[in-house]
């Protein structure tokens, strides 16, 4: 596991997630102009917190639990917002 899904991993316990996946898809966009900037990574979380939450809603609380680091070794995240309820 890469440094910076590391430390995805690391701050989306903020979430309490019962399920959280991090995968690092940063070499199948080797070449990419924009892969200089950061990686590409796509997460899959799971949690109750999400209940009663739109999709912004969700990526929001993503962004905020991830913070800084959207712009310093991120260049792209794709990610799977889900209630225990939605799996």
């Amino acid at each position: 596991m890469s440094d910076i899904a590391a430390l995805l991993q690391q701050r989306l316990q903020s979430l309490h997630p019962e399920h959280l996946q991090v995968t690092d898809d940063s070499a199948s966009h080797a070449g990419h102009a924009g892969a200089k900037s950061g990686g590409h990574f796509d997460i899959v979380i799971v949690t109750s917190a999400f209940a009663g939450k739109n999709r912004l809603q969700r990526q929001r609380m993503v962004y905020d639990a991830v913070g800084d680091l959207m712009h310093h070794g991120i260049h792209a995240l794709s990610m799977r917002t889900l209630t225990p309820e939605e799996i």
